[in-house]
């Protein structure tokens, strides 16, 4: 006989495991990431304007180009997130920054660096839809709402933390080591996703309305067991019995 029991209520309900624990942690991460990205032309801007002899006033437009990147990557890649999951979206979004931070140090007019601004900002803004949503989906009832504290608590962590590093960056280089910093450290989030982050709870565990048909298939099964393994045996009340 098949017995069903929905993971979500089981990690709802239970303490935290450490994988739990380390996911959200990741999360403040990302956050923090995010926070020191949408800042990074700021700590910039200075150079940039030296540089380009420009007037720093007309960087504003680029913050806005970035702002209204970091909307339309919110509201499409967060529905993208309920559908594909969490992880393969969270890695869409860092490669989208990865490479937009990596470009901005090669563009040479206001036009490209706002062009490559408003692409980073769609990675920024699906990435805060997407790292909200693992937050409170992976933490139990009594932590939820502190853990949604602490993965918004990354946002201005990463802007403070990030501009102090920026300052010692620009010490030694021009405005370009910033925006290569950044997409060093984004690039390096890459494995740690990948191997961290579980998929979308319940993308995993109920694809289609049909329990009885998922769990007979032997490679969901395997990929559900694998995933309830690493929540602890808490989770096996998913499994067939």
């Amino acid at each position: 006989m098949n017995t069903f029991t929905d993971p979500r209520q089981l990690l709802a309900a239970n303490p935290m495991r450490p994988l739990q624990i380390a996911i959200v942690a990741i999360t403040v991460a990302l956050t923090a990431l995010d926070g020191f990205d949408v800042l990074s032309i700021s700590f910039a801007s200075p150079g940039i304007a030296h540089e380009w002899g420009i007037d720093r006033a007309a960087l504003g437009f680029v913050l806005s180009m970035e702002l209204v990147g970091m909307g339309i990557g919110s509201i499409l890649l967060g529905g993208v997130a309920d559908s594909l999951g969490r992880r393969r979206t969270i890695l869409g979004c860092l490669l989208v920054m990865t490479l937009g931070m990596a470009m901005v140090s090669r563009v040479h007019n206001l036009t490209e660096l706002s062009l490559w601004r408003v692409f980073t900002g769609l990675g920024i803004g699906g990435m805060l839809a997407a790292t909200n949503a693992v937050a409170a989906e992976f933490a139990n009832v009594r932590r939820r709402d502190l853990c949604v504290a602490l993965m918004a608590i990354g946002y201005p962590l990463g802007a403070v933390v990030g501009g102090m590093i920026a300052a010692q960056l620009l010490k030694s280089s021009d405005w370009r080591s910033v925006f290569m910093f950044g997409a060093v450290v984004t690039a390096l989030f890459f494995p740690l996703v990948w191997w961290s982050m579980p998929d979308k709870i319940m993308a995993i565990f109920i694809e289609t309305s049909s329990y009885s048909a998922r769990l007979a298939k032997p490679f969901f099964l395997t990929r559900a067991s694998a995933c309830a393994s690493s929540f602890g045996s808490g989770l096996y009340g998913f499994a067939p019995s």
